[in-house]
Parts: C-alpha cells; sequence; structure tokens
C-alpha cells in the first residue's frame, strides 16, 4: 500500500498540469505575454537591464563570461537543441523517421514548408542590405505551440495527422539546426573547433565500449563539447545536437529476460521476512537495488535523458527563453513597423509560406505515388495542420537573434513572428476544430 504525505495531495493538481500536453504550450505562451507586457509597461527598463546582468565562470586566470541573456540563448538553449537532437535520433532509430515509406510524407512537407517561407521573406528582402540575412527566420515550427493546441482538440484530429504533424516539426528542427550550422556561425577558431572535435571522438568512443552513465556524457559533453563550440565561434547550440548523436539507443538486456530476471526479484523480495519498521534490511535494500539496476538494463540512455530532460525544457528552460526574447517594444506607429518588409516577409513566410510550401511537396509527393492523403486524414484537416506548423515562435525568434545586430530589424521580425504566428495558431485550430470532411 502506498502511503500519501501531505506534500503528496499538495503537488498533486502541478503533475496532472505537467502531464497535460497543452501544458508546455501554455506555460510559453504565458511568458511571452509576461515579456510584451513587461517591455511596454513603466518597468520597461528594469526588464531590458534584467538580461544584461553579466553571470561569469571563473578558474585562476581563465574566465568565461557573458550576460545573462547570452547564457540563456547559447547555454540553457544547447540543451534545449540536445533535446531536440535525442527526438530526431530515437525517431531515425525507431521511430517515424526509421521507416522511409512512412517519413517520405512529413519529411519531404518540411523541406518544402522551409523553402517557401525563405522565398517569401527573400521576395521582401532581396538586396544586398542586413535584412537580406533574415531569411531563416519563418523556416522552422514551433512544435510545443503546434502540439498543445493539437492536444486541446481531443479527437477531433486523427492520430496519423498528430503523428505526420509532429515528424514534420522535428524534420523542420533539423533543417533549422543545419542552417543555424551553415549560415549563422560567427567567425571560427579553428584550435577551439579542434578542442571541440576531440571531445565529440571521445564521447563516441565512449558509445562504442558501451559506456552508458549520463555523467560520463555530461562531463565531456558539457564540460568540453558545449564549451569548446561555444568558444570556436560556431553556435554552441549544434554541441547540444551533436552530443546527443552521441547518446547509445541500445538497450542491455531485452524485454524477456527483463520480465523474467524481474520476476525472479520480485519473488525473491516476496519470500524475505517482513519487515514492521520503517527502514529497511541490508537484503531487502540488496533487491531493491537489484530491481533498479535492472530497469535501468532495460531502457536506452537515450530515452531514459530525453524523458528526464523533456519537462525540464518544457518548463522551465522554452519558457524563461520566451520570457527573455519575447519582450518587443510596440513602437509608436505599430501598423509602419508590421508593414515594413522584414516584419512582412516574415509574418508572410509564416502564415502564407509554410502552409503552401507543405501544401504544395503533398501534392507533388502524393502525384508521384510515393505518399498517400485522405486513408488516415483527409486534405481538409491537412490543410488545417499546415497552416498551424505556420507558429514558428521558439526558432523563429531564437534565428532572429543570430541573423540581426540592429536591435531595430529585430523588433520588425519579432512583431512579424508573434502576429504571424497567434494568427496562424487560431486560424489553424479553428479548420481543425471544424466537422472533419469526407476522406478522398
Amino acid at each position: 500500500m502506498t502511503r500519501k504525505d501531505p506534500i503528496d495531495h499538495l503537488l498533486r493538481p502541478f503533475e496532472r498540469f505537467m502531464k497535460a500536453q497543452a501544458s508546455g504550450g501554455a506555460l510559453l505562451l504565458a511568458a511571452a505575454i509576461v515579456a510584451l507586457v513587461w517591455a511596454n509597461s513603466p518597468w520597461r527598463d528594469a526588464y531590458h537591464d534584467l538580461w544584461h546582468h553579466t553571470l561569469a565562470i571563473r578558474i585562476d586566470d581563465w574566465e568565461l563570461h557573458r550576460t545573462l541573456h547570452h547564457w540563456i540563448n547559447d547555454g540553457l538553449m544547447a540543451m534545449f537543441f540536445f533535446v531536440v537532437g535525442l527526438e530526431l535520433k530515437r525517431e531515425v532509430v525507431g521511430g517515424e523517421l526509421a521507416k522511409p515509406a512512412q517519413a517520405i510524407l512529413p519529411v519531404a512537407a518540411g523541406l518544402g514548408g522551409m523553402l517557401a517561407p525563405a522565398l517569401i521573406f527573400l521576395a521582401f528582402n532581396g538586396g544586398n542590405g542586413p535584412e537580406r540575412a533574415g531569411w531563416g527566420i519563418p523556416m522552422a515550427t514551433d512544435i510545443a505551440f503546434a502540439v498543445g493546441l493539437i492536444a486541446l482538440l481531443g479527437d477531433r484530429v486523427p492520430l496519423a495527422l498528430k503523428i505526420f504533424l509532429t515528424t514534420l516539426a522535428i524534420a523542420d528542427d533539423l533543417g533549422a539546426v543545419l542552417v543555424i550550422a551553415f549560415f549563422y556561425t560567427s567567425e571560427i577558431s579553428l584550435f577551439n573547433l579542434l578542442v571541440g572535435l576531440g571531445f565529440l571522438g571521445v564521447l563516441v568512443a565512449g558509445n562504442r565500449l558501451g559506456i552508458r552513465s549520463p555523467i560520463f556524457f555530461g562531463i565531456f559533453g558539457i564540460g568540453g563539447l558545449w564549451t569548446a563550440f561555444l568558444l570556436s565561434g560556431i553556435h554552441a547550440t549544434i554541441a547540444g545536437v551533436l552530443a546527443a548523436a552521441t547518446i547509445p539507443a541500445s538497450v542491455k538486456i531485452d524485454e524477456t529476460g527483463y520480465v523474467a530476471r524481474m520476476r525472479r526479484f520480485v519473488d525473491d523480495f516476496a519470500r524475505m521476512e517482513p519487515n514492521d519498521v520503517s527502514t529497511l534490511t541490508a537484503e531487502q535494500l540488496h533487491s531493491i537495488d537489484g530491481t533498479i539496476r535492472l530497469a535501468r538494463h532495460a531502457a536506452t540512455p537515450l530515452q531514459q535523458l530525453e524523458h528526464q530532460l523533456h519537462p525540464v525544457v518544457a518548463y522551465f528552460i522554452m519558457p524563461l527563453f520566451a520570457l527573455a526574447n519575447a519582450g518587443v517594444e510596440l513602437p509608436p506607429d505599430i501598423g509602419a513597423a508590421i508593414a515594413s518588409p522584414v516584419a512582412l516577409g516574415t509574418g508572410l513566410g509564416l502564415l502564407l509560406g509554410k502552409p503552401l510550401g507543405i501544401l504544395l511537396v503533398c501534392f507533388l509527393v502524393t502525384r508521384l505515388g510515393w505518399a498517400q492523403v485522405g486513408r488516415d486524414f483527409s486534405w481538409a484537416q491537412l490543410v488545417g495542420a499546415a497552416v498551424l506548423a505556420g507558429i514558428g515562435f521558439t526558432m523563429s525568434l531564437f534565428i532572429n537573434e543570430l541573423a540581426f545586430e540592429s536591435p531595430e530589424l529585430r523588433q520588425q521580425a519579432k512583431l512579424g513572428i508573434l502576429v504571424a504566428s497567434v494568427v496562424a495558431g487560431g486560424v489553424g485550430f479553428l479548420l481543425l476544430r471544424a466537422p472533419p470532411s469526407p476522406r478522398l
């Protein structure tokens, strides 16, 4: 019998909230609203000053110092990309991306949903000025918001469509990572890059040797690979994805062996003399340690880390990132700001480019006979999901910080991101909420 302590009753509402699929997106939205209101309040100076405080790591004469804003964007977001990398590897090893026949439609749609927004942005900002650098901003889908809105719709959205949109967003994230790596990297320090690659080699070797300890991968992944990439000029978030690729994705004991050995542990524990005090006997503790060790061997380190880190990313890192980056000061003439080429290119890239690119590629792929639409979900439902993919909040804000040095251009892009994401979320939600049309 499980004993309930007072703290269990106090935490129960929070646990229910954390388990809800929509809760991560709700926190992200709340943080964005707080940032927007704060940045336009009488306390706006406090908002901006907060993120400019400097924090440093110092060992003797060596010092690594960054503003709080940079620690969030270069440090904490590396963990976000680490979890993205874990999801990508899981999907490639044993998920939707492991089945080419099933993966071709969402992956191809993801590619179309990246190219079309970039082209629309360049249509408005095709000159040689600094505005041109923002072409990558409208390319990515915010999976937390999109999946959160779909979760609110429940059974109105077919499971196959949820899988399609999630796989598309994951492929989108991979594309965004490659864009950041190749197009938004500053001058490179070859020495630090080689040091980082050396640490990457250590992580790969650890995987090959069968090392499964998170401590090993943490020390060499964060203390080595991430730090070296941060100093090399290659954006440190790339280190998160590379480190994730080295995490073992295999088990040490299969399902049959796990069930048989766990049953022996449970039977042995049941045969032990009952212990009538609150502590355990050495024999009981040894048996419980065996079940814990067995459970670790029956799960992949990759999935264990993803499971443990996902709440940290969803409920802390992403809301904190939104709080630090979504605080755009609304200009006196907001109409002129939204009508600027950067805001229009960003907003229309997300709102029109995303669904057009996704739907056009889906049409071509189905015409070529490589995949089908209509068996598991209708074209009308696909249109709703494609519009929902125009929510580009987190990744778009992140690339915006890399693309522009000008505060004015960043502000214009943020306005385009926020307006387009709100409209895309609302329209996509309403389209998917409507009764499904007959499948073709």
